[in-house]
């Protein structure tokens, strides 16, 4: 089945439910935000057949903090650059959603208990504008961001996870924006490695089983995660998402490829 035919039967499934989708997108270089691509152009098509939300929440793998959870609850978050020795183009780039304040208050205090607060010194990353440039092109539905507490372990970020899935019920489209395979010290021209497509096998294979358990246990994914992922911060997205599943979802997959032979696109919705 092709990327529309599967999107098309995504749209069709959603129409009988009010209850929102989540999902994750591989988002690969920043330059997928101004390049006419085959990443780019799955998002467009992704955003056409989504049912509209009320709010987006954006987890990023660029926005991390260490001993709490930051919800960002400007009225209009800033679009940041977080990147350098790229296009002025790029630069130029701005995403001027609304933030959403209102419901960034609620979700300070439903994870009072994740050491949430409140914070207007953030804006929308890269990892967030990117995609939703694609996504919802006019920067017309409200967009707040959450940060990532890189002290927590893997497991925390499920259980954030488990706690936001509430929102689907009130119109929030919960969306991860990371990478399943992220080592850009590996990365090279030419064919991926074997890891990166064992660790982007693996991910799949577990995450359709419905063992997110497993996805999150640090020591039993052993050195392949170490390789896949020097640093976590592009795969607890992924797990955030994955936590706000419900075990009556349907899984899609999309953009299934590794890019510069250490990044893996995997891109996954759940409805």
């Amino acid at each position: 089945m092709s990327i529309a035919q599967s999107l098309q039967t995504l749209k069709d499934s959603l129409k009988a439910s009010d209850r929102m989708p989540v999902l994750f997108l591989g988002h690969g270089s920043p330059m997928n935000a101004i390049e006419d691509n085959a990443y780019s152009r799955s998002w467009a098509e992704l955003g056409r057949n989504l049912p509209r939300p009320q709010a987006v929440l954006v987890v990023s793998a660029h926005w991390m903090t260490r001993g709490t959870t930051l919800v960002n609850v400007s009225a209009m978050p800033e679009t940041i650059h977080d990147f350098y020795g790229f296009p002025p183009e790029l630069f130029a780039q701005q995403y001027a959603a609304p933030g959403a304040p209102e419901m960034a208050k609620e979700v300070v205090s439903i994870l009072a208990s994740h050491h949430a607060e409140g914070d207007e010194s953030w804006g929308l990353d890269h990892g967030a504008w990117s995609v939703l440039k694609h996504l919802y092109p006019e920067a017309d539905v409200p967009v707040f961001q959450l940060s990532i507490d890189m002290t927590q372990d893997l497991s925390h970020h499920l259980e954030i996870g488990r706690a936001l899935s509430e929102l689907r019920d009130r119109g929030v489209l919960i969306l991860g924006s990371g990478n399943i395979v992220h080592n850009l010290r590996a990365m090279r021209h030419g064919t991926p490695y074997d890891w990166a497509l064992e660790f982007d096998a693996l991910f799949a294979e577990r995450l359709g089983a419905g063992d997110v358990r497993a996805l999150s246990d640090r020591e039993g994914l052993g050195s392949l995660l170490s390789v896949a992922h020097p640093s976590l911060e592009h795969y607890v997205p992924a797990l955030t998402v994955a936590g706000a599943a419900d075990p009556k979802d349907r899984l899609l997959f999309m953009n299934e490829t590794i890019d510069i032979a250490s990044v893996s696109m995997r891109s996954f919705i759940y409805y």
